[in-house]
């Protein structure tokens, strides 16, 4: 049941859970919400400070593993765009899901960091996004993927044009958006197990981070900045005795 509970926090909310003034605690990025902070601002968050699996993390120290590719069965669900304060959220229909160690996990949305949250051998990328996922059970997992800065990307263009520019507002899309025109041409991944990377700070997240970036344009980055008005990444976590495997 808890673990249904927090499927259902992520997907109402993105991976970074809005909450209401009853529910818990703001949060944010900044001062005394930042997240050096979330541990102390609740006690449903003190795993954020206590976490031994937490993420992001700086992807490195590689085990070679030899990672199988995955099904990831993608159709266009893409339905409305959030903005709730924390990030811009792309909420999915049912229907598109990936598999994972002999579960079926089904794509409930995906949202946008910039700088990036997770690094990949020391180094940041202008912008991150997380495709999460639920199984029948809550069990999380999430899809990370790197842009690097260059030519436009299609996708952000068309969730973009439609992007709310205020807080805790949300649009109907004109057009469905496609998950799959996110993900990078090569499918390889690096894998570890994590957290969600804002409060509850919830451990055990299945993380496949794609090992291929994506190209976005200075100009997309900085308009998802101007809405945001601020960097949205926690920083990254230690990676204490985890195994990350590629």
């Amino acid at each position: 049941m808890r673990k249904s509970m927090l499927a259902a926090s992520v997907i109402l909310a993105s991976g970074c859970a809005h909450q209401t003034p009853h529910q818990a605690p703001h949060w944010g990025y900044m001062g005394a919400e930042g997240p050096v902070h979330w541990g102390e601002l609740d006690p449903k968050y003190t795993v954020c400070a206590s976490g031994k699996n937490q993420s992001p993390i700086d992807l490195s120290g590689f085990i070679e593993a030899d990672l199988k590719p995955f099904p990831i069965d993608y159709q266009s669900g893409g339905t409305e765009i959030l903005n709730n304060g924390h990030t811009i959220q792309v909420n999915y229909a049912p229907g598109s899901t990936i598999a994972i160690d002999g579960h079926r996990f089904e794509l409930k949305q995906y949202h946008f960091h910039a700088p990036s949250e997770n690094h990949i051998g020391g180094k940041s990328y202008p912008m991150e996004a997380h495709l999460v996922h639920a199984d029948a059970d809550g069990n999380l997992a999430v899809i990370a993927v790197m842009f690097v800065e260059g030519r436009e990307n299609a996708s952000i263009a068309k969730a973009w044009s439609q992007i709310p520019m205020e807080a805790g507002t949300k649009v109907a899309l004109s057009g469905q958006l496609d998950a799959r025109d996110l993900l990078p041409r090569k499918r390889a991944y690096y894998r570890f197990n994590g957290s969600l990377t804002t409060p509850p700070c919830s451990e055990g997240v299945r993380w496949l981070v794609m090992k291929e970036p994506v190209s976005v344009s200075k100009a997309q980055v900085e308009a998802f900045e101007h809405v945001m008005h601020h960097p949205n990444n926690r920083p990254v976590q230690p990676v204490n005795a985890r195994p990350v495997l590629r």
